[in-house]
């Protein structure tokens, strides 16, 4: 199943879940999406595995500063505790979430993830669901939580994508290719 279109993952330089950054991004780019990975510094990404051990350390493509989010289709915003803690204290991400949900672009976010959408005050009026500790703090900012491996919403005129951990990952990525589908077919009727 090839696909088109361009996402742009962000994440912290530390503590992002390792699969749940290079699952979707090696699914995606082995069906022709190109996908870019943004982060604060241009050094390398240590992601950890389970919060704690060491994962696999990835290459960022450009620095949250760099982005332009006008050129992407879909945004990834991938969990792990430090980094999604640490990623909504910088103002460029929460800036790409408020230019994609403006733009009625799509936005897929795992585990802690929905954390950003919170601190970008876009959650109001989404039904999502994510690591079930996050449940009140997106309560809090307006969102319907949900315990679903993966729960896809329209409301607000942009789609988002979540699920609650790396277990859901099969269906997360289902809910991403989706998202581009409808995206490119509302781009090429065809």
């Amino acid at each position: 199943m090839t696909q088109h279109g361009k996402v742009l993952a962000i994440v912290t330089n530390y503590g992002v879940e390792q699969d749940e950054l290079l699952v979707p991004v090696l699914h995606l780019r082995e069906n022709g999406v190109h996908v870019d990975i943004a982060a604060p510094e241009q050094d390398g990404i240590r992601t950890l595995v389970g919060d704690r051990e060491p994962g696999e350390t990835v290459q960022p493509t450009l620095t949250l500063d760099e982005v332009d989010a006008s050129g992407y289709d879909l945004l990834l915003i991938p969990g792990g505790t430090i980094n999604a803690d640490t990623l909504r204290l910088h103002r460029a991400a929460v800036d790409t979430v408020l230019a994609f949900t403006t733009a009625g672009r799509s936005v897929a976010a795992i585990c802690h993830g929905p954390w950003l959408l919170a601190e970008a005050g876009v959650a109001y009026g989404k039904r999502l669901t994510s690591y079930p500790s996050l449940r009140t703090d997106l309560a809090h900012a307006g969102a319907t939580w949900a315990d679903e491996p993966l729960v896809t919403d329209d409301a607000n005129n942009w789609r988002l994508v979540t699920s609650r951990n790396p277990g859901d990952l099969e269906h997360f990525l289902r809910g991403i290719d989706a998202a581009l589908r409808t995206r490119a077919g509302a781009a090429d009727p065809r």
